[in-house]
């Protein structure tokens, strides 16, 4: 795979930013990586990719082995940076939920050769980017044909209850999630046939695993269909790794 550091300009956010793209390259000669069939003349697949609270654009390429698990899949990967924001237009900051949902693909259309196409089109995430990932597919089910939370900070009102996080949720909320912030009053207003596939997955030692297991509870009684993952595990790059290639082998990649 290609790997592409792409430092831009965000009009919405107003300051330079970053995000990392891995893009599929055919090939045969490279010892040890399998590759699959590159799909440029039609759009690559793209897989949105989101960070953790304490993690940048680089975390997920440093961390875990994405590169090599997305190489034979032929899809690119692309990884945004959005600092401590929740993936929320901060009260007190930048507009990240816009740069995020709007800008971005654009963005990565313009540059990129990748798919438009629903069916071609995944977000995933761990911690505040699994947050990310499901309140991106809950607000765009049209845009994703799956979606997937690793170890995700699903519920945001046990969050802000933390005063350990006061002051970030102050910055982030102004102290008080609202409805167009909050997982379980989306879910409770979604079109169930609209969603795109859902993947929930968790250590079950997580100190985020209680809302983890609130969210299915929540959906499964919604008659939504979650791909339930819950295995022994904490909060940790090795987790993630694990989970992060049974996610790429859930996914509905086409031919």
């Amino acid at each position: 795979m290609a790997l592409v550091r792409c430092d831009f300009f965000s009009e919405v956010l107003e300051v330079g930013t970053s995000m990392t793209v891995l893009l599929p390259q055919a090939g045969e000669e490279q010892i040890g990586i399998s590759t699959g069939s590159a799909r440029a003349d039609r759009g690559f697949p793209v897989l949105y990719l989101l960070h953790g609270l304490s993690d940048d654009s680089s975390a997920w390429l440093r961390y875990t082995s994405i590169e090599r698990y997305a190489a034979p899949l032929g899809v690119a990967v692309v990884m945004p940076e959005v600092q401590r924001s929740f993936y929320a237009d901060e009260v007190h900051g930048g507009r990240y939920w816009t740069f995020l949902s709007e800008e971005l693909p654009q963005v990565v259309g313009s540059f990129f050769r990748v798919s438009e196409r629903r069916e071609d089109t995944f977000v995933a995430g761990l911690s505040m980017g699994g947050y990310g990932a499901l309140k991106w597919a809950l607000h765009q089910p049209e845009r994703f044909a799956a979606a997937a939370s690793l170890s995700g900070a699903l519920d945001l009102e046990a969050i802000c209850r933390d005063p350990a996080r006061r002051q970030l949720v102050e910055r982030v909320f102004d102290g008080e999630v609202g409805p167009d912030d909050d997982l379980f009053t989306l879910l409770g207003e979604a079109e169930i046939e609209s969603l795109p596939s859902l993947y929930v997955g968790c250590g079950t030692e997580d100190h985020l695993f209680a809302g983890n297991e609130r969210f299915v509870d929540e959906a499964t009684l919604a008659g939504v269909d979650v791909h339930v993952d819950f295995r022994p595990g904490e909060h940790e790059w090795g987790l993630w790794d694990a989970t992060i290639r049974d996610v790429l082998a859930w996914l509905p990649l086409g031919d």
